[in-house]
């Protein structure tokens, strides 16, 4: 039986080791933790989400449900288990944590074909591999790549969010509503009035950090930015940002607030939830006396505070091609965030073909190759684009995908076209067999 080594068991190393072994491939599953874990990780459970629970959007007006309702076309261990563990969130896909970590752990280990190895990798394996170690990749296996591809890699800084207890906000100022009353009302409100967001901003803008060794503004990654980074930006930015109050209404007033916090369920017991798009690097004691101010969290009981971490990337477009393998040696390969793709949608679907193109090359099929008209194909594409100059990590988006030929009027209804057409090119591609 044919045999490759995924290193690494996040989002897109545990998708790439069930693609692989589905396909009939032996699995080694190489994962650091128990032993040894980042400053990020807590857990000691295979694709743990050490930042948000939210897979985000899953509608088809937007890309990344678009590249969601591929993946699960496509029989994605990830989604499988995410649309198992499911929350309440209005129009976005949200896991209760631990169940989903716990799922995805229960069935790659159960699996027949796939051997896990409970220890660190401090070196390039020789090929067929997948390297999907993430953007918090071990100091001893980031310098083996550095070494491996003999050139520097670029990194980054991320943040997570704080979570609070439910039992501690306090409902009587806080309410429950979904934006634009989408799906049902998922979402804890909390508003503030221009005062007390003003208020907020200064405390935010001039609160103490937590020292970070290298950070500064200019380096945050513009997808995750800490929120106090956001209040030093200019006072609107945050309400155009995570506390924007479009598509609410404040029952206490009958109005749209000035601003708003949003908190989102962190589990499927409904007794912790997360500040959204709160990211933050401020020490403990600053988180609890800023975030406290925010009306309803007065007396809010903070069961994880914040934290910043090291996110490394390679330049993909000059290393890797549209499968995510390196263009020296196709049977060594790498996946999720470390490529350049952000976000967890994102990762699981570079594991996804990675697996299937390194599948195919171990097997001696044709390397199948999924079009730009697809999501799946357009990141894979987007990565390797030798063209493009300052390579940035990026979410998915229709702007990557293949344009229409036809224009439409309506920005929805565009993307609803593209979804469609997307969808029914990949149908073709499974049912040629991949």
């Amino acid at each position: 039986m044919k045999q490759v080594k995924v290193i690494g068991a996040g989002l897109a190393g545990s998708e790439a080791a069930w693609q692989l072994a589905e396909r009939g491939i032996a699995v080694e599953l190489w994962e650091m933790k128990p032993a040894k874990k980042s400053p990020a990780h807590h857990s000691d459970q295979f694709a743990e989400l050490v930042c948000s629970n939210s897979l985000r959007g899953d509608r088809l007006e937007n890309a990344v449900g678009l590249l969601k309702e591929e993946l699960r076309r496509c029989g994605s261990l990830i989604l499988r288990c995410a649309d198992a563990t499911r929350v309440e969130a209005g129009g976005c896909l949200a896991v209760d944590r631990d169940g989903f970590s716990g799922m995805v752990t229960q069935l790659l280990r159960a699996h027949p074909r796939i051997h896990i190895v409970e220890q660190e990798c401090t070196r390039v394996p020789e090929g067929p591999v997948i390297i999907a170690t993430g953007p918090l990749t071990s100091d001893a296996l980031s310098a083996a790549i550095g070494e491996y591809f003999g050139c520097e890699y670029l990194h980054f800084f991320d943040a997570a969010a704080p979570l609070v207890s439910a039992e501690s906000v306090n409902m009587d100022k806080a309410w429950w509503q979904s934006r634009y009353d989408r799906g049902t009302p998922d979402y804890v409100n909390c508003a503030l009035s221009r005062e007390q967001y003003a208020a907020f901003v200064t405390a935010l803008a001039s609160a103490e950090e937590a020292e970070v060794h290298g950070f500064e503004d200019q380096n945050v990654f513009e997808g995750c930015m800490p929120v106090e980074v956001m209040a030093r930006r200019g006072f609107d930015t945050l309400r155009y940002g995570p506390m924007k109050p479009v598509g609410l209404t404040d029952p206490h007033t009958g109005r749209e607030p000035y601003a708003v916090v949003q908190l989102r369920l962190d589990n499927a017991a409904r007794t912790v939830y997360n500040l959204v798009g709160f990211q933050t690097h401020l020490k403990f004691g600053e988180q609890k006396r800023v975030f406290s101010t925010i009306p309803g969290l007065e007396n809010a009981e903070f069961l994880r505070y914040g934290v910043m971490h090291r996110n490394t990337f390679l330049c993909s477009p000059k290393l890797l091609d549209c499968s995510y393998a390196d263009r020296r040696d196709p049977l060594v390969a790498f996946a999720g965030q470390m490529t350049g793709v952000e976000g967890y949608v994102e990762s699981t679907a570079s594991g996804y073909l990675a697996a299937v193109a390194m599948a195919a090359r171990v097997q001696g099929r044709p390397v199948p190759d999924f079009p730009k008209e697809t999501a799946i194909g357009a990141l894979g594409k987007y990565v390797s684009d030798s063209r493009i100059e300052g390579f940035q990590p990026m979410n998915v988006n229709f702007s990557i995908l293949a344009p229409l030929e036809k224009r439409y009027r309506r920005k929805s209804e565009k993307n609803l076209a593209i979804a469609a057409r997307s969808l029914a090119k990949l149908d073709e591609l499974l049912a040629a067999g991949i």
